[in-house]
């Protein structure tokens, strides 16, 4: 079966399925997500997913995902959702991604022992040990706090080129067994690990679609980065390990699972885009995720037989102001965007060949060009099975939870 009759299927399940509900209609094709979730596993070869939360943003789906073989933990983005999701039973083992200067809930979870047992928190400086000392003194902790270090995973191939993300300041071996000693001499903290996201691997396309060029840098960048990683990044876990005896190594993301998990230094790997397939993953080569995540737009005004306009629709993704931030009009095919107006807040004009039959209240299927950013715009997914709505589940937005909004 060809591509394009493929979509159209697509096309004509999704709309069975939400023939009944209003717009915006935000969907999970729980096929394509089951499937995602298992290619996944597959992929990490044995080591266990901690699942991304910020590109899920739905408790139910969290737990769908954490009830599959291969699957263990949660990777929050913040330490209050860390929290929320210990407390609302959805995990036992939550990795904050990022450093917190949150006093109040840094409090919160120092005067519960059970909180502080599953909860593991990022720091990347002496700085962060003295913001949680402020916030709750050791000797008023329940438990002692769960921190991990955060190794930059970027790549300085020469003086003072960066190539990758600007996150943590420790990027050595040595800095890495500074800051671990520095950890396990004061009171009221554990060690527990170590996490090194390869954001220039797991988070950069290495087959964009129309540039070709760019293409091949990125993969020349790619084969050269890696090895340089792989032997930092051991030195500088041998190092920790002088200083603590660690629970877990994290690295990776969907855009380097399979590589990061050949990492003999890492003992657990973190996805969690991958299973909803947005637009950036379109652009790799290892690995494609099949689109699990959409949006229905309706059709309000024809302002000329070859212009379609639907109602909303400027859902733009975080990072650089570029195309690839934009949302994909996917289905029907054939649908391309007004260039002096693009996708707009309140009305978005649509051309090419797929907007001549389009009528008043069609819907238009939209893929966000991240993940989790699309719950940011809904109280409620969608779970469609087949062509059956199989539930209506509530986003973070939904329940009232608005992590960094």
């Amino acid at each position: 079966m060809g591509v394009t009759s493929e979509r159209a299927r697509l096309r004509d399940r999704l709309d069975r399925a939400t023939a009944k509900l209003g717009s915006p209609a935000a969907v999970v094709d729980l096929d394509a997500f089951d499937a995602n979730a298992a290619a996944l596993a597959a992929r990490a070869a044995g080591k266990p997913i901690r699942v991304a939360a910020k590109s899920v943003r739905c408790r139910a789906l969290l737990a769908r995902v954490l009830a599959r073989p291969g699957w263990a933990g949660v990777m929050a983005y913040t330490l209050p959702e860390a929290i929320w999701l210990v407390r609302t039973g959805v995990t036992a083992d939550v990795l904050v991604a990022y450093p917190t200067a949150d006093a109040v809930a840094l409090g919160e979870l120092a005067a519960d022992a059970e909180l502080a047992a599953a909860v593991t928190l990022m720091v990347d400086s002496v700085d962060h040990l003295d913001l949680a000392d402020a916030a709750a003194p050791p000797a008023r902790r329940a438990a002692p706090l769960r921190v991990c270090l955060d190794l930059d995973a970027s790549w300085r191939p020469v003086g003072s080129l960066h190539i990758g993300v600007r996150r943590s300041p420790v990027h050595s071996a040595a800095d890495a067994g500074r800051l671990a000693a520095a950890v396990a001499g004061r009171a009221g903290f554990t060690l527990a690990g170590v996490m090194s996201y390869e954001a220039h691997i797991a988070g950069v396309g290495d087959a964009p679609p129309g540039r070709r060029l760019r293409g091949a840098g990125v993969r020349w960048m790619q084969r050269t980065a890696w090895p340089e990683l792989r032997r930092r990044r051991a030195a500088a876990v041998a190092a920790v390990r002088e200083h603590a005896d660690l629970a877990f190594v994290n690295g990776g993301g969907t855009g380097s699972l399979a590589a990061t998990a050949a990492d003999p230094a890492v003992t657990e790997v973190t996805a969690g885009s991958g299973l909803y397939g947005p637009t950036l993953f379109d652009a790799y080569r290892a690995w494609r995720p099949t689109p699990a995540a959409f949006y229905g737009l309706p059709v309000v005004r024809r302002p000329s037989p070859g212009v379609a306009t639907v109602l909303g629709g400027g859902w733009v993704a975080s990072g650089p102001a570029e195309p690839s931030r934009l949302p994909t009009p996917w289905l029907p095919e054939g649908l391309r965007y007004k260039p002096d107006e693009g996708p707009g807040e309140v009305q978005t004009p649509l051309l090419g060949p797929g907007a001549a039959a389009l009528r008043l209240g069609d819907r238009v299927w939209f893929r966000h060009a991240k993940a989790g950013e699309l719950c940011e715009h809904v109280n409620e997914l969608h779970l469609v099975s087949g062509d059956q709505l199989a539930d209506t589940v509530p986003t973070y937005r939904g329940e009232g939870r608005a992590f960094l909004g």
